[in-house]
């Protein structure tokens, strides 16, 4: 078989010669590759290109490759045809939040929607309303669902007997979320469902008075174990509703904060299909809240970016609207509660510790200054068990451990979440939303020193978001209350606050920007490949009728996105 050989080579060298032959025939590959993604990479050019570079941080037109990435970002000069016949709008990337609910937000688009509800009759108008264009919900196996009340605007926590009070509602399975998903407002029918009597909950209120109906926290397990959940092709239908809307927003990419081992089985089912718009980096919920369920679920990564599963969600605690975020003193408007802990502390360091070592980053709900420090308790713990000896901060860097709504944090555990570096995500129409009636429930003190930190936080990286649907996913309504600390629906702050609440921790215009960009990119270990316009990069991006940068800040309120296009391809156009 010598003959085979090339001339002059001696059998015992001639894997030297297939070696380089085949690293020669791969290089060729990656060569052509790259070759094809130049000649077929579609070039758009804008008025102007917000990229977040540090380096040529505007320029006027891109291309983007057939595999969904930039391929070259640059000026091109004002006489070439390029600029000419440029689009005449002005690009920016595309806009991540940073803490949201996809599922529950489709839910929400097909369910009632009571945000801004006045009285018990504006309740029960819109649940008929719905009931007329709906008539299959509200039986046993087809709940009727909500979510938007708030008892604060109600003038009373509700109950069962404020849905009996219509004749035509008082049969119907009927569960409603609160404002901010903590609460659930239930009917006679699903109260009858329940144990006879219903038990406290650790961690939770079975509300009693002024009468029974509404379960908070952890209480809420037992009717959520009665819910008839829909299925998968609901789930589609939800998927591609919140997606859509999503779109429509500008929105490319959402961090998902807690989604069930099977849903996650779903999304990376749907995730491969052009239904597909919006990236999706998901944090895993175990069916039991505040559990470490490694045989439930595996860490997913795919190679485009559309789907990512590798970081966890824990809870420490409730919401602050319902009097059960965890605080360290009582509630100023109720001084015979301080919240509610839905885990306690040796727990948290043991959950946090056991998905850390699977490789997982760990995201804790926190809310109250109580459940801020056992959180950083918890990662400050985690972190020394996983990187012994080694520089903390260090560690913290790799590992990206973040606690989830970071609201109420006590002057101690601020230091120490700057010097270990915890990544805080925040949703800035939180405090806008809140500071209605912030003051009343925690005094202004612990406002002043602890609660709605956001310019106080910018050296750790701070992730912005919305909590959708607790509040809308509108971003730049999320850039506008960063920026001026007024509510994007009235352009108000509260009275003896002229220009906005506490506006000592407001955010510029770029930090807010990049709060919706390159910290979503940070805290989801995607750094240069989202939220950025560079080569290499996902080439998502939002066309807009005018730069943010010359826009009167006011405007952002109503702003409306002209395009949005992820990986490469449009897939949202205003008409």
């Amino acid at each position: 078989m010598d003959w085979l050989l090339p001339p002059g080579a001696r059998r015992d060298n001639f894997w030297i010669y297939s070696s380089a032959a085949i690293v020669g025939l791969a290089g060729l590959v990656k060569l052509r590759h790259g070759a094809l993604n130049f000649l077929y990479s579609e070039t758009h050019c804008y008025q102007s290109v917000r990229t977040n570079q540090a380096v040529y941080p505007y320029v006027n037109c891109f291309s983007v490759s057939p595999g969904g990435t930039f391929s070259k970002v640059f000026q091109a000069s004002a006489d070439s045809k390029l600029v000419q016949n440029a689009d005449p709008g002005y690009a920016m990337p595309g806009l991540w939040d940073g803490h949201g609910h996809l599922l529950q937000y489709g839910e929400f688009l097909n369910s009632i929607d009571l945000f801004g509800t006045q009285s018990m009759e504006e309740v029960r108008s819109r649940i008929r309303e719905y009931v007329n264009d709906n008539p299959k919900a509200g039986s046993r196996e087809e709940w009727l669902r909500g979510v938007g009340w708030d008892q604060m605007a109600l003038g009373q926590m509700p109950t069962t007997a404020d849905l009996m009070a219509d004749a035509t509602l008082a049969d119907l399975y009927i569960m409603l979320d609160r404002v901010d998903v903590h609460c659930i407002w239930v009917s006679q029918a699903v109260l009858d469902l329940l144990p006879d009597p219903i038990p406290d909950v650790d961690g939770g209120e079975v509300v009693r008075e002024p009468g029974m109906g509404v379960f908070c926290d952890n209480a809420m397990d037992m009717v959520m174990a009665l819910w008839p959940k829909p299925d998968n092709k609901k789930k589609q239908q939800f998927l591609q509703s919140a997606m859509s809307k999503l779109n429509e927003v500008g929105l490319v990419g959402i961090h998902d904060a807690g989604v069930s081992p099977g849903n996650l089985e779903l999304y990376k089912t749907l995730a491969m299909g052009d239904d597909w718009t919006v990236r999706v980096y998901a944090m895993i919920e175990c069916y039991e809240r505040n559990t470490f369920c490694p045989k439930e679920v595996h860490k997913y990564v795919d190679p485009g970016g559309r789907l990512s599963i590798q970081s966890v969600k824990l809870f420490a605690d409730g919401a602050l609207g319902s009097w059960g975020s965890a605080l360290i003193e009582p509630y100023t408007d109720r001084p015979d509660t301080s919240g509610s802990l839905l885990v306690n502390a040796s727990e948290l360091v043991y959950v946090t510790t056991a998905w850390a070592a699977q490789g997982f980053q760990v995201n804790i709900h926190a809310i109250g200054d109580l459940a801020n420090r056992y959180a950083v308790d918890a990662i400050t713990a985690a972190l020394r068990l996983l990187c012994p000896g080694q520089d903390i901060r260090a560690c913290q860097s790799r590992l990206r451990f973040r606690i989830e709504h970071s609201q109420i944090i006590h002057p101690d555990d601020q230091a120490r979440i700057h010097s270990v570096g915890i990544i805080p995500s925040i949703q800035p129409t939180h405090a806008t939303s809140d500071m209605a009636y912030a003051e009343k429930r925690l005094g202004g003190e612990r406002i002043r020193k602890e609660a709605y930190r956001m310019r106080s936080l910018l050296d750790v990286q701070p992730i912005l978001g919305s909590d959708f649907p607790v509040e809308p996913p509108n971003p730049f309504q999320g850039i506008y209350a960063a920026v001026t600390r007024k509510s994007p629906h009235t352009g108000q702050a509260p009275e003896g606050f002229p220009n906005g609440w506490y506006t000592e921790e407001s955010l510029d215009l770029d930090q807010a920007i990049r709060g919706f960009t390159e910290g979503p990119a940070y805290g989801g270990f995607t750094k240069g490949k989202s939220g950025v316009i560079r080569p290499g990069a996902y080439a998502d991006w939002v066309v807009l009728d005018r730069p943010l940068e010359t826009m009167a800040i006011e405007g952002l309120r109503t702003l409306n996105v002209r395009e949005t296009w992820v990986g490469g391809r449009m897939v949202y156009k205003r008409d």
